[in-house]
């Protein structure tokens, strides 16, 4: 098979390429174009759209409740004096004309600070009278003393919209909500439930698709508006920054950051790793051609892949921002093995003609090389199975993207070359051969102690990787002096916790009816129990009737539920429907609360407060409530998944719920089942990016010995990065979790292309140590060139904003390093120690001939 697909390769640079070149660059530069427009459609996406499985039935349980309860999403700006008091005249003055310039924004709807929500016990407010005798912070006369009081021990206020300590209150901005979108979000919504189903017809399945493209139109104007809208709130913000210390926070923000860090990145390692290979061919080639021609592959691969994205329309997102430089790096390295070749080719063979030199250059490399592609698309392709949409995505990105790699360079390279006049190539490699040379010493005279240390690295390898976590903080993919760093700090600390979370009980109708009325016939005086059982006899009639749906029993469930949330370590605030029981508990003396009470609490208010304190709590038609929490991010014991598991746990067997009552949705759920998607993906991509480099090298070397040898100092280099990430404290995310399948995809090539020239090496004489010295001194240059570039372009990943890029740089690079110390010292110790290939010498050849 390997041979007629030499023979195969031969025809086609022989009649095709270099028979019409000409010809082949004008059809090249043809394709190129027609993507070149597909490009204008090129677009970044850094929504929840792009992070998680839309048939993820944890996503669409969480989209459900988004539908039922509104969603939570809104910017909000923390606001401390820096030396004046939370509550003196002046602050307040100034917050209320920063309240004001943010009503000013265009598209926002309402501005809430703390001097617009109720005050009930400034003083307290009688229970018939909450309707009607309501005061706020903006009114006049308001005894400051109990406005502290409420704000420090309300249920309601206190850890949410003024900090315990009353330095730093949170105004919160809602915008208006796009109503087409909201249609088409909610018509998705019902085609994702049906297809998680397997209900969805074909012609369903059709309007499915054209609702999403809909949508993603729609999206685009939407982020722009959003991003517009949060530079003019970040202008305003910053007129008041001279008395106080402002972080806006929020979903809305943090997406537009993470667009803008995409689109940054972008930029810095497009143009960074392009300014750095053009330095790097210059001062290794010293040849303008040596220059030109690889940039040229890379700008052209770069520009074809952004047009495929445009044309399939496939976003980029913040896992797979990187992908320019990655495909830059990874064509730059394939240009490089052909011009090393070429000059050996040329140098041996001054008198050919120039045709007959670049085919002999493309002839030589183009098997190695096609494997050692092939090898690093498994590597890319193994993250297809890592159950994680931006890490699939990726995997899917960069394996199309070697491919177009490969046939632009293997098509353009050589086709423009031939072009080119021959001329004078001096070998000019001193810095090469120098550690090239030093490593075929090292290995010939302490080839023991090569092995020796591989082992000790092995064993303190797999004690980190005993230590790997994939607990991560979402505060910590940012740089602290970042402004969502600082902001979410404050927040989290602050004014009760980052994360959100929702507990959903669902209520026992038959269960529920029954028990509420033994509970309220003991909670009420024998006057009313007349009254109250005709009540209840209309809502036995009405099952969904609003009005008598708030029972001392369900209210005094849902307590049980928030008080034990509350108590919990890493839970900052919860609010519920007994978050405005207790406040009327407060008011009604503290005590407990009838059904009169509960009907004047919950039927009685003012729309306007019902909106804000009940329904955000309660679905009366679907008979569940919703407690709202959030958990402190920062906090470094905190345990996503056990906090989960307990809470589960604790609900069912402590306090009496039944399992298929209680549901637990929100970004806590959905950020924890991606971590724990990881360590699980982790070991599934590696596993399966090993199966399929074991498969290639058994067709590629035919060995089965020479197979297991090539495998070893990739198993080194993945061992020493997922190791030191052990000893360093460096969780594994959606970043990380892709170094492992990644490196030992690109660092494979080392390996490939040296078993390959040692093959041929070991012909000449049969001698192992000879063909190890012949092979460190020719294909070695290409190796050490080819990894040094790659190290310093992934080095160039430090320049993001995002932590988990920075750390997939710097570890990729480390990684790299390890593969190419590996591949020119224990692979060739292992090659001689094993001699896989029969020759012992030369008189053995001598004899076997």
């Amino acid at each position: 098979m390997q041979k007629l697909l030499h023979v195969a390769i031969q025809w086609f640079y022989n009649r095709i390429v270099l028979g019409r070149p000409r010809l082949v660059l004008v059809t090249f530069f043809i394709l190129l174009a027609i993507l070149a427009v597909y490009a204008r459609n090129f677009r970044i996406d850094a929504s929840s759209d792009t992070l998680v499985m839309h048939n993820n039935k944890d996503f669409l349980y969480f989209e459900e409740t988004l539908k039922r309860y509104g969603d939570s999403n809104y910017l909000v700006v923390t606001y401390t004096p820096k030396t004046e008091d939370l509550f003196s005249d002046t602050v307040l003055s100034r917050i209320a004309r920063l309240r004001d310039d943010l009503k000013a924004v265009p598209r926002v709807k309402t501005v809430v600070s703390f001097l617009d929500v109720p005050l009930m016990e400034c003083p307290p407010v009688p229970l018939k009278d909450l309707s009607s005798n309501i005061k706020t912070l903006s009114n006049d006369h308001v005894d400051k003393d109990l406005v502290r009081k409420e704000f420090r021990t309300s249920p309601l206020y206190s850890d949410l919209i003024v900090s315990p300590d009353l330095k730093t209150t949170a105004i919160q901005i809602l915008f208006e909500q796009n109503k087409r979108y909201d249609q088409l979000w909610n018509q998705r919504l019902a085609f994702r439930e049906k297809e998680a189903k397997g209900i969805l017809t074909s012609s369903e399945a059709e309007a499915y698709k054209r609702v999403c493209k809909q949508m993603e139109r729609l999206r685009g104007k939407l982020d722009k508006e959003r991003h517009e809208n949060i530079v003019r709130i970040r202008h305003v913000i910053n007129r008041y920054t001279d008395h106080a210390d402002l972080f806006m926070g929020g979903v809305d923000m943090i997406a537009d950051d993470m667009m803008e860090y995409v689109k940054n990145d972008l930029k810095i390692f497009g143009i960074g790793v392009f300014i750095f290979l053009v330095v790097s061919l210059w001062i290794i080639f010293r040849k303008i051609r040596w220059v030109i021609l690889p940039m040229f592959c890379c700008a052209f691969s770069a520009l074809a892949m952004i047009g495929i994205l445009g044309m399939f329309d496939w976003p980029v997102t913040v896992v797979s921002s990187n992908f320019v430089s990655l495909q830059l790096i990874m064509t730059l390295a394939m240009s490089i093995h052909l011009i090393v070749r070429y000059r050996e080719v040329a140098l041996k063979n001054p008198d050919w003609d120039h045709r007959s030199l670049v085919f002999a250059t493309v002839d030589s490399v183009m098997i190695p090389i096609l494997y050692s592609g092939l090898t690093t698309i498994a590597g890319f392709a193994s993250l297809l199975y890592a159950g994680i949409k931006p890490v699939i995505t990726f995997g899917w990105m960069m394996s199309i993207g070697m491919i177009v790699s490969m046939i632009v360079t293997f098509i353009f390279f050589p086709v423009t070359l031939v072009l080119f006049e021959k001329t004078p190539d001096p070998a000019d490699l001193r810095l090469g051969y120098m550690l090239t040379r030093l490593t075929s010493n090292i290995t010939e005279r302490y080839g023991k102690s090569v092995l020796l240390v591989t082992v000790i690295f092995f064993g303190l390898s797999v004690a980190g990787i005993s230590q790997l976590v994939v607990e991560n903080s979402f505060i910590n993919y940012f740089k602290p002096s970042s402004e969502i760093y600082k902001g979410l700090t404050v927040i989290d600390r602050k004014l009760g916790g980052t994360t959100p979370l929702d507990v959903i009980i669902d209520f026992d109708e038959t269960k529920d009816t029954s028990d509420s009325l033994t509970k309220q016939n003991s909670s009420v005086d024998s006057d009313y129990e007349f009254d109250e059982f005709d009540e209840f006899d209309e809502f036995q009639t009405d099952q969904d009737s609003e009005k008598y749906w708030f029972t001392p029993y369900r209210i005094s469930r849902i307590e049980d539920v928030h008080d034990y949330l509350s108590g919990l370590k890493h839970v900052g605030k919860v609010l519920s429907l007994a978050t405005l029981v207790k406040l009327a508990r407060d008011l009604n003396g503290g005590h407990d609360l009838g059904i009169l009470e509960l009907s004047l609490i919950f039927n009685g208010i003012p729309k306007e407060y019902k909106d804000l304190l009940v329904y955000p709590y309660a679905s009366p038609k679907d008979n569940e409530a919703r407690i709202f929490l959030r958990v402190r991010d920062s906090d470094k014991t905190l345990r996503r998944n056990l906090l989960l598991k307990k809470i589960r746990y604790d609900l069912t067997h402590k306090l009496g719920f039944k399992p298929e009552s209680i549901h637990l949705t929100n970004m806590l759920v959905l950020y924890n089942d991606i971590l724990q998607r990881l360590f699980r993906s982790q070991i599934l991509t590696l596993g399966i990016v090993l199966l399929a480099l074991m498969g290639m090298f058994m067709i590629l070397f035919r060995s089965f010995t020479v197979s297991v040898i090539a495998i070893f100092p990739n198993l080194l280099s993945i061992g020493v990065v997922l190791g030191f990430m052990g000893w360093a404290h460096i969780p594994l995310d959606i970043m990380t979790i892709t170094i492992a399948s990644i490196s030992v995809g690109i660092a494979v090539d080392d390996t490939i292309h040296y078993i390959h020239r040692f093959k041929r090496e070991i012909k000449v004489d049969g001698d192992y140590i000879a063909a190890m010295h012949r092979c460190h001194s020719s294909i070695g240059y290409a190796m050490f060139y080819t990894s040094i570039t790659i190290i310093i372009g992934f080095s160039i990943l430090v320049l993001s904003n995002f932590i988990p890029t920075i750390n997939f740089g710097v570890l990729t690079g480390i990684a790299m390093a390890i593969a190419w110390i590996g591949a020119m010292t224990l692979l060739p110790e292992l090659i001689i120690l094993i001699k896989p290939f029969g020759f012992r010498n030369r008189q053995a050849q001598m004899k076997t001939g």
